[in-house]
């Protein structure tokens, strides 16, 4: 998709456009409404800053897409391939590892009550699990801008992916 296409694209389709990078309705709508943009540096500023701070109601809405660190998600749909894509340096090969993140993740769903996110593109499974592993040591209260950093991270990058 190009910039323009984006910014001549109807409101409806422009915000199911966006959906794959960020399920947030709110943050669509910000991102759609303050249209159009003179380049793709700033829709990537706008969506940045679109719909701050999420609402913790947001958060879990937009995790209950996200598959575990290390799991594949099925389907063909955008999202999923987004994810397949972001978790390319998750070798399920190294058992130790994938082990290791099974058990995180459960750690961190029984803690946290929702799955772990992190950006995963451009880091490898041993990067991901060390975060994994910090952020277990956080209150609830301090991890929720952590996720919401990383929401906000993980839809920025499938944004300038999608206008690639």
């Amino acid at each position: 998709m190009t910039l323009d296409a984006f910014n001549g694209a109807g409101r409806p389709e422009a915000i199911a456009l966006l959906r794959p990078c960020l399920d947030i309705d709110r943050w669509c709508e910000a991102v759609v409404d303050a249209r159009p943009y003179a380049s793709v540096a700033d829709l990537v500023e706008a969506a940045s800053a679109a719909a701050d701070p999420f609402t913790s109601r947001e958060i879990e809405g937009a995790l209950a897409h996200h598959p575990r660190i290390g799991e594949r998600p099925a389907g063909g749909g955008a999202e999923a391939r987004m994810s397949r894509a972001e978790q390319a340096g998750v070798d399920p090969a190294d058992a130790e590892v994938a082990a290791a993140l099974a058990a995180g993740n459960r750690a961190y769903e029984e803690r946290f009550g929702r799955v772990f996110l992190i950006r995963a593109a451009g880091r490898s499974a041993r990067e991901i699990l060390a975060a994994l592993t910090e952020r277990l040591a956080h209150s609830p209260e301090d991890e929720e801008p952590v996720v919401a950093d990383q929401l906000r991270q993980i839809a920025v990058l499938r944004l300038k992916g999608l206008l690639a």
